[in-house]
C-alpha cells in the first residue's frame, strides 16, 4: 500500500505508525488528517449502505473514536461519474466522511480528530473491508 506523509511540510514517503503519532504529540498539533483513496473495490460492497454503516461503526472502534450520533449515508450523484454513497460520521473529536464511486468502484475516505489515531492500520482496513485491490493515503498534521 502507498502512502504519503507531511512532515514539517515535506513529502515522506515510508513513516512508521508510531513516528507519525510520535511526531503528532510532540508537535503539538490540533488534527491528524489522512485521506484514503481505495480502487478496485468490491462493487456489491460499496452500492450497499448497511455494509458501509457496518464499515463506519468498525472504523471507530479500530482506531478508537467515539461516535457522536449515527452516521449519515446517502445516495447521490448529479451523473453516473460521480453517483454513489457519501458517508459522514461525526466522532467527539471530529469527523470520519467518504463518497463511494459507483462507475470506478473506488472509495475516497477522509478520517481527522485531534485524538491521535494510527494512520496506516485505518487505511488497511479501508482496504480489506472493502476488498480493494489498492490503497493509497496521504497523512497531514494540522497545526
Amino acid at each position: 500500500m502507498a502512502s504519503k506523509v507531511m512532515a514539517n511540510n515535506v513529502m515522506a514517503e515510508t513513516v512508521s505508525d508510531a513516528e507519525i503519532v510520535a511526531q503528532f504529540k510532540q508537535r503539538g498539533c490540533w488534527g491528524l488528517y489522512t485521506s484514503v483513496d481505495i480502487k478496485g473495490c468490491d462493487p456489491a460492497s460499496i452500492r450497499d449502505a448497511e455494509k458501509i454503516h457496518q464499515f463506519i461503526i468498525e472504523l471507530c472502534d479500530l482506531i478508537d473514536m467515539k461516535r457522536f450520533g449515527e452516521p449519515q449515508i446517502i445516495h447521490f450523484g448529479p451523473n453516473e461519474r460521480v453517483a454513489g454513497f457519501s458517508m459522514t460520521q461525526l466522532i467527539e473529536t471530529s469527523l470520519v466522511s467518504g463518497h463511494f464511486a459507483n462507475e470506478t468502484n473506488a472509495a475516497y475516505l477522509d478520517i481527522f480528530s485531534c485524538k491521535e489515531y494510527e494512520p496506516s492500520k485505518a487505511a488497511e482496513f479501508c482496504r480489506n473491508f472493502f476488498g480493494a485491490e489498492s490503497a493509497t493515503y496521504q497523512v497531514l498534521f494540522r497545526d
